[in-house]
């Protein structure tokens, strides 16, 4: 198979979903930026996206709903560059949640709904000439699971888990597959944080540049670098901190 990267976004015509603010806003103007033909511009509601390039395309996508997501399929039939952006965050623990169905909200949205659109959009991506990527919009907390925000972080484990599958699936096809972690991002879902942040531009950023050059793995920020590679030694150099945060309710959601 021909070495397509460097081609697949200048020219391309994309689809990003929860396109409408902060990351998806940026992964957006991003591959703009980067010559995109066409960007589908993805939310529930899409009268919420605000672009005035008329080459972004609002369309309405639920990801949680099988029906959409496979209508969305066949309208957007030329995609060449999915990037799934769209997920829910709940701040829920597994024992004390206030919303007992909150984890089954993040794993539907996280998990099931990147999977739904992953199957949905294989063909079309196999179908284009120059080349596809698939980009799966993970986090750091990919790698460990925190109490004070467990049912996302065990959601996105396993969305960490189907994107890595996904590499291999697709592979055959010339379609590449980029999972993008990042620690606290500067946009409304961390705007109760003080810990210092990394933009949504330079995630988008770093994205493009995984995409053009065939990276599988984006890791956006210092504390995400560390985090994987403290992995092999979790028990002791990942959670007994998280330990003493819970001990003393010291919840970082919280400022």
């Amino acid at each position: 198979m021909a070495d397509t990267r460097g081609k697949v976004i200048d020219g391309s015509i994309a689809l990003v979903t929860g396109a409408n603010r902060g990351l998806g806003k940026a992964f957006t103007q991003a591959l703009l930026d980067r010559g995109a033909t066409k960007v589908y511009a993805a939310a529930r509601n899409p009268n919420s996206v605000q672009f005035e390039d008329p080459r972004v395309v609002p369309i309405a996508l639920d990801i949680t709903d099988s029906d959409a997501v496979r209508a969305a399929a066949r309208t957007c039939a030329d995609v060449s560059v999915l990037i799934n952006n769209a997920g829910a965050m709940l701040q829920s623990p597994f024992l004390t949640a206030e919303d007992p169905n909150a984890a089954r909200v993040e794993m539907e949205t996280n998990y099931f709904g990147t999977l739904a659109m992953a199957r949905a959009f294989a063909p079309v991506l196999a179908a284009q000439p120059n080349g596809s990527a698939l980009v799966n919009m993970l986090s750091v907390v990919s790698f460990y699971t925190s109490p004070f925000n467990a049912s996302y972080g065990a959601s996105k484990a396993a969305e960490w888990a189907l994107t890595n599958a996904l590499r291999i699936e697709l592979h055959s096809q010339g379609t590449h597959v980029v999972g993008v972690h990042a620690g606290f991002i500067d946009t409304d879902m961390a705007a109760v944080i003080s810990t210092p942040k990394i933009s949504p531009e330079e995630v988008a950023d770093q994205t493009m540049d995984a995409i053009e050059t065939g990276t599988p793995e984006v890791l956006a920020d210092e504390r995400t670098r560390a985090t994987k590679n403290a992995v092999p030694t979790d028990q002791t150099s990942i959670y007994p901190e998280i330990q003493k945060a819970w001990d003393a309710g010291d919840n970082p959601w919280l400022g």
